[in-house]
């Protein structure tokens, strides 16, 4: 049966915000999107209205998803907020729309739309950008009050760059529908806007260090107070990112603040069980002030000069300071500071009786992250000698290496998994190392929850082959967007079957905290001693920790 008439729509809207319009016992939402030949988008005044604490806003429906883009959590984050805990939105009158994305952060966007091969495949989604950036996006089947499972997703981008739809993967529709869930994305402040350590330099500035992280609890703290108006429960939130956002689910999971926000936690590509030391942050911070020509009293002069020229400051300072301080283990400048207060000063997850204790996470990379061949088909032929010289240039988190232990880290990943024997495969999985993401789960372990991991393994049929399991290529298929991030997976059967399990699993572990389904075969919690990991490919399978030998050797 169809709506016939917006009109019909429209009369349940004015009554109840389509939360719980019914038509021969079935709710609006089901007679929303599902004939191609029928209208798939509704909006107009009075269709997909919700209330928040600050006031009410107003979506609109597609395909049968109820959708609201850039619902105010935060206030403007520019001159006196600047390096300040997030402060509340100003509440307003009437209806506020809510149906296009927020600003992304300050951060430096130039040269994401040059004419590559790169801009092609990544498809990269920037808007404006501004310091007004605490926005969030909501995708939900209904406003009714059934207490859905709710995704939180934390974007990629280290944490200085990324907003919440930077790829088309993002997009929170299909899963919201297929699983009946509510899916949220956030963005917030990043860089050095967001991580701008000035707790040494005045008390005013001690949670400086940490607003970026301060920000993304504020959203899981807006999800807590609101979400049961957009029909999820706030009792069942998972938090998930990928890369920089994997790293975001792992402080997230840590972070003190965040005991009853926070339930399950799925970090993709991305890992983290430690925080910047704050003697070098807070170091870091001092030696900024003093490249600005500024005393500490003037901080001030800092909140009020525009974005772009702090920006530009801050990182000028900090490569300046990075380099006379060679022997820092930071992997960037700017990132969650361990103050002891929002976050551990050690390893993460080493306490019982923190609420974290009881948070089930999920971890899954790829085989190959840092893949160097898809736009180099020259690379595709190289020999074991070419591999090794590879090898020794190092990766994105190694340095150089020796030519001894280039050729123990050949052999050792040669063995690894059978599919791959060319030489540019053994020094893509060998560049991939698993090494960190097993410590952070090795540490969660330590912990009564349950773990679980995963190691992505599908090659699409893109670039002659080439395009492999690289970094980002798993989040489409955990969110049923094989057909909407088609540059990433080719589109098509194939990968919509792989889709299929992988949202399965991720929809089975957001409701009960276990991914095992009848898609996959059994997927065995994750233990220190055995190390089983689930193989997601067009096998899926469970093999037990296929790398140990070989992560000895880096």
């Amino acid at each position: 049966m169809k709506i016939k008439s917006i009109a019909t729509l429209a009369a349940c809207s004015v009554l109840v915000g389509l939360s719980s319009c019914k038509q021969n016992g079935q709710s609006a939402a089901d007679f929303l999107g599902y004939d191609p030949d029928e209208q798939q988008l509704f909006i107009g005044d009075d269709i997909a209205i919700a209330q928040t604490q600050y006031g009410k806003v107003k979506g609109y429906i597609l395909h049968g998803v109820y959708t609201y883009l850039g619902i105010p959590y935060g206030a403007p984050t520019s001159g006196e907020n600047r390096f300040m805990p997030p402060q509340p939105p100003q509440s307003w009158d009437g209806i506020l729309p809510t149906v296009f994305y927020g600003d992304t952060a300050p951060q430096m966007t130039e040269g994401k739309y040059t004419n590559s091969y790169g801009t092609f495949a990544d498809h990269w989604n920037y808007y404006d950008v501004s310091e007004d950036c605490l926005k969030l996006n909501v995708w939900t089947p209904n406003t009714d009050s059934a207490k859905r499972p709710v995704l939180v997703w934390l974007h990629g981008g280290g944490y200085t760059n990324g907003n919440g739809i930077e790829q088309d993967g993002y997009h929170g529709e299909n899963l919201a529908k297929k699983g009946n869930i509510v899916f949220v994305s956030i963005n917030h402040r990043l860089g050095p806007i967001g991580f701008s350590d000035f707790s040494a330099v005045d008390p005013k500035f001690k949670d400086s260090g940490n607003v970026g992280m301060l920000d993304i609890h504020a959203a899981l703290q807006w999800v807590h107070d609101n979400i049961a108006n957009f029909g999820g429960d706030p009792s069942n939130v998972t938090v998930m990112g990928q890369s920089g956002g994997g790293a975001k689910v792992c402080n997230m999971v840590e972070m003190s603040d965040n005991k009853g926000l926070v339930h399950k936690g799925v970090a993709l590509s991305g890992n983290t069980n430690k925080a910047l030391d704050q003697n070098f942050s807070s170091e870091l911070g001092k030696f900024i002030v003093k490249e600005a020509g500024l005393k500490p009293s003037e901080m001030s002069k800092l909140q009020q000069m525009p974005w772009r020229e702090y920006y530009a400051l801050a990182t000028r300072a900090a490569a300046k300071f990075v380099e006379a301080h060679p022997n820092t283990t930071a992997r960037g400048a700017f990132g969650p500071v361990a103050d002891g207060v929002h976050f551990a000063k050690d390893t993460y997850y080493q306490d019982k009786e923190a609420w974290s204790n009881n948070v089930p996470m999920m971890f899954c990379t790829t085989t190959a992250e840092w893949g160097m061949s898809r736009t180099s088909p020259e690379l595709e032929a190289i020999d074991k000698e070419q591999a090794l010289q590879m090898l020794q240039r190092g990766s994105l988190f190694s340095g150089p290496r020796s030519p001894e232990k280039c050729a123990e880290l050949y052999e050792a990943y040669a063995n690894v998994l059978p599919n791959k024997t060319k030489p540019i495969e053994i020094v893509n999985l060998a560049n991939a190392s698993r090494d960190m993401v097993v410590s952070v789960a090795n540490a969660k372990k330590f912990q009564d929850a349950p773990v679980y991991m995963a190691w992505f393994d599908y090659e699409p049929n893109l670039f002659n082959g080439r395009m492999r399991a690289f970094h980002c290529a798993d989040i489409c298929y955990w969110f049923k967007n094989t057909d909407v991030m088609i540059t990433h997976t080719g589109g098509g059967k194939e990968p919509r079957v792989l889709s299929d399990k992988m949202s399965t699993a991720l929809l089975s572990f957001m409701k009960t905290g276990n991914p095992n389904n009848k898609l996959l075969p059994e997927w065995p919690e994750y233990t220190i001693e055995e190390g089983a990991v689930m193989i997601l490919s067009n096998d899926c399978r469970v093999l037990n920790d296929p790398d140990r030998e070989a992560r000895k050797s880096l």
